[in-house]
C-alpha cells in the first residue's frame, strides 16, 4: 500500500454526513450517494490521488467505490502518488480502466516496463496525452502499442527514452497524424529521415523537441519548418550540426513561432537568430552584445554605459 499523509482525510470521509439535527430528521453517510453519478463524476475528480487510494483503508466499501473511481477516472498522474508507486500498486489500479485520456507515468521509470504498460495500453484506446519520459525500461513494442491503440493521441512525450528508433516512430506518423507535441529529447537513435517522415505525416505539430541529438542537421529541421507550417515551439538544444539555413527557414516557413531553443547550437549565430527576433520570438541564447555587456559585469563587477546611438 501507498504512504502518504493523508490517513486523517480517510477517517474524516467515513463520518456521517447530517442533513439535520432536528429530530425526525433522516441521516444521510457519504456512501449513499449515487456513487457514480456524484461521488465520481462529482467529488472525487477535485482530490488528489494520493488521498483516494488512502480511503480504500477505511472500510471494504470505501476500498470497492474507490475501485468504481478508478476504473472511470480520465486522467492517471502516476506522479500524484508521490516519488514512486510499486509496481502492484499501478497494475491494480488500472486494471479495470478502459476510459483514460492521459496517462503520465513518468515517476514508474525504474520498474515499468512492456510487460505492465501493454494491458493498460491495449485497453484504452481514447488516449489524448501520454507521458513515457525516463521510461527507459520499455522498448519499441510500448510505442507501437501506442500508435496502433491511439489514434486520436494528441501529447507524446518520449524524452531520454533512447529506445524508440526509426520504425517506431514512422508507426507512431503513420497512425497519429493529430499529433500536437512530441518531445523526442535525447532520442539519439533517430537521424534525420525518420524526423522527415514524421514532418511529412504529422502536419499539425505544434511543439516538437529533438534536443540532445548530435545527428539531426540542418535537413531534418528545414523539413520539419516546410510540412509543419503550425510550429510554435522548437527545442534544437545541443543539436550540434543545425546551422544558420535551418534557422532561416524556420523563419520563413513558421509564422506562429513563439519559441526556439538553439543553446549550445554553435553553428547558430546571430545572422539567423535576428529574424526571428524581430519577430518577437522568445530564443534562449541572448544576443551577442548582451551576452558581453553580462560576461563584463561578471569580471568587473559592473556593466560600463554604452552609447548605442549612431
Amino acid at each position: 500500500m501507498i504512504n502518504n499523509d493523508c490517513q486523517s482525510a480517510g477517517s474524516q470521509a467515513a463520518m456521517d454526513i447530517k442533513t439535520d439535527e432536528r429530530p425526525g430528521c433522516s441521516k444521510c453517510q457519504l456512501l449513499d450517494l449515487p456513487w457514480e453519478d456524484v461521488l465520481v463524476t462529482h467529488v472525487f475528480c477535485y482530490l488528489p490521488l494520493r488521498h483516494l487510494v488512502s480511503l480504500q483503508r477505511v472500510s471494504k466499501s470505501f476500498r470497492s467505490l474507490i475501485q468504481v473511481y478508478l476504473a472511470n477516472c480520465r486522467v492517471f498522474d502516476a506522479t500524484q502518488l508521490g516519488p514512486h508507486i510499486p509496481k502492484e500498486a499501478f497494475c491494480n489500479m488500472l486494471q479495470d480502466n478502459k476510459v483514460l485520456q492521459s496517462l503520465a507515468i513518468q515517476n514508474c521509470s525504474d520498474w515499468i516496463t512492456d510487460i505492465e504498460l501493454l494491458p493498460v495500453i491495449g485497453q484504452n484506446q481514447h488516449l489524448l496525452r501520454v507521458d513515457m519520459r525516463g521510461c527507459s525500461r520499455l522498448s519499441r513494442h510500448s510505442l507501437v502499442a501506442v500508435s496502433l491503440t491511439c489514434g486520436r493521441l494528441q501529447h507524446l512525450g518520449l524524452a531520454h527514452c533512447e529506445w524508440v528508433d526509426s520504425l517506431s516512430l514512422r508507426s507512431l506518423a503513420d497512425h497519429c497524424r493529430e499529433l500536437r507535441s512530441l518531445d523526442l529529447t535525447a532520442c539519439r537513435q533517430l537521424k534525420d529521415e525518420a524526423i522527415c517522415y514524421l514532418a511529412r505525416k504529422c502536419r499539425v505539430l505544434r511543439s516538437l523537441s529533438v534536443a540532445v541529438n548530435a545527428n539531426i542537421t540542418d535537413v531534418a529541421v528545414e523539413e520539419v519548418a516546410k510540412n509543419c507550417r503550425e510550429l510554435e515551439q522548437l527545442d534544437l538544444t545541443g543539436c550540434l550540426r543545425v546551422r544558420n539555413d535551418a534557422i532561416r527557414t524556420v523563419a520563413e516557413y513558421c509564422p506562429k513561432l513563439q519559441s526556439l531553443k538553439v543553446n549550445h547550437c554553435h553553428n547558430v549565430t546571430e545572422s539567423s537568430l535576428g529574424l526571428l527576433r524581430r519577430r518577437n520570438v522568445d530564443i534562449d541564447v541572448e544576443p551577442p552584445l548582451q551576452r558581453a555587456l553580462v560576461l563584463l559585469q561578471d569580471v568587473v563587477g559592473f556593466a560600463p554605459f554604452i552609447n548605442l546611438q549612431i
